[in-house]
């Protein structure tokens, strides 16, 4: 069951990406892309990494699509203004494509067919595992971090306040 509902999600996220790429309206291709999100969100759960599926839909399908839905309402694109695309983007995209295939292939040539060796702990993706490798192994660095968020915060406000 777990394996139908895998290769179920994971074929609506194919879809919705393939859409994603070959829609004419924008706004229909960011709606296509949130799908995915979600979409691979289901497979990070499936995958027992609930952290990494809620932070998928907190940061992408929450606020990077909001940001782009912002932006596409922003730019008021019409018909008339856009211009012909270009034969050079094409093959562009072409020529990117055929790169991404052959490295993608090369990837796969690269596989020895051999099942990874040991123990395999399912319990990895667990938030409460991630939080106490977080707090105990890693403190100092993830403390160093938020002491950089804080300065690049702090360098933002004082960068973007007007004198008065």
């Amino acid at each position: 069951m777990e394996q139908i509902l895998f290769y179920t999600i994971a074929g609506i996220a194919l879809v919705s990406a393939g859409y994603f790429v070959f829609a004419k309206n924008p706004l229909y291709a960011i709606l296509s892309l949130i799908i995915t999100f979600f979409s691979i969100a289901g497979l990070y759960i499936l995958l027992n990494a609930q952290f990494l599926g809620v932070i998928q839909v907190i940061v992408y399908a929450g606020a990077i699509m909001v940001l782009f839905l912002y932006i596409l309402m922003m730019l008021n694109l019409n018909k008339e203004d856009e211009s012909k695309k270009q034969h050079l983007n094409k093959f562009t995209g072409i020529i990117a494509s055929g790169i991404l295939f052959v490295g993608i292939l090369g990837a796969y040539k690269g596989l020895s067919g051999k099942e990874v060796a040991g123990n395999v702990d399912f319990g990895v993706g667990l938030t409460k595992n991630l939080g106490q490798l977080l707090f105990n192994e890693y403190v100092l660095p993830f403390e160093f971090a938020s002491v950089l968020i804080l300065a690049g915060i702090v360098g933002a406000v004082l960068i973007g306040k007007r004198d008065l």
